[in-house]
Order: C-alpha cells, then sequence, then structure tokens
C-alpha cells in the first residue's frame, strides 16, 4: 500500500480513472474469504487525508479544518424527508458533485458504498 508522497505521486500520475481503479492501483486491497477481492477504501482515503497533512481524531479539532468545532457524528431526517450528511464529512472523504452510492440497508444501518467499487469497504 502506498503512502505518503509516494500515494499523492500516483494519485497525480493516474488522474481522472475511476475511485476503484485508483483504490486498487495504490495497493488498497485484500482478499476475502472466497478468494475475491475487497477494495479497502476507508484506508485508502484515511491515507490520502494523512498524506495531505490531515488527520481524523487525535487533534482534539475533530474535521482537521476548524479550530474549535468538532463534527457531531448524527445527520438528521430534514423537513423535506432528505437525510442530510453536510459538507465536512463530503470533503473528507474527497466527494465531489455527482459522486454516486449504493444504499445498503441493515437492521439498524445505512451504508453508503461507491457505485460500481465492485467490493465493500472495511
Amino acid at each position: 500500500m502506498l503512502t505518503g508522497t509516494e500515494l499523492l505521486a500516483k494519485v497525480k500520475e493516474l488522474g481522472g480513472v475511476s475511485k476503484s481503479h485508483l483504490v486498487r492501483s495504490c495497493g488498497y486491497l485484500s482478499t476475502k474469504k472466497d478468494g475475491g477481492e475487497r477494495l479497502n477504501f476507508t484506508a485508502f482515503y484515511e491515507a490520502l487525508l494523512e498524506a495531505k497533512g490531515m488527520t481524523l481524531g487525535g487533534n482534539g479539532r475533530g474535521d482537521g479544518h476548524r479550530p474549535g468545532r468538532r463534527l457531531s457524528h448524527v445527520a438528521t431526517v430534514q423537513g423535506n424527508g432528505n437525510l442530510l450528511i453536510g459538507n465536512a464529512y463530503t470533503a473528507i472523504l474527497g466527494l465531489e458533485p455527482g459522486d454516486e452510492f449504493e444504499i445498503k440497508l441493515g437492521k439498524k444501518q445505512i451504508r453508503l458504498v461507491p457505485a460500481g467499487g465492485g467490493g465493500e469497504e472495511e
């Protein structure tokens, strides 16, 4: 798995490839019990943030950007029925307008999986 300046250079080199191809090319994958491939998006994004000088947690600031402000980790259903996550989270993950996700429903959870990701996040 690439980290630091090597990771940043590879991301820049690959440019506009799909997120799945980018994660795979940077070495963030593992093998599932059935022999299939699992792309580790979370580990990739955490390493990318660290390579850019940002960290999740540990600095007491919560979002890595604004002093004195912490992310609430609580989402509220709006009056129109939309579930608002907020731009702080999308910025941390490097999401862009138009990025698509599959919605996976559990008994008491909702997971967003990048569309066409071919694997699940850990």
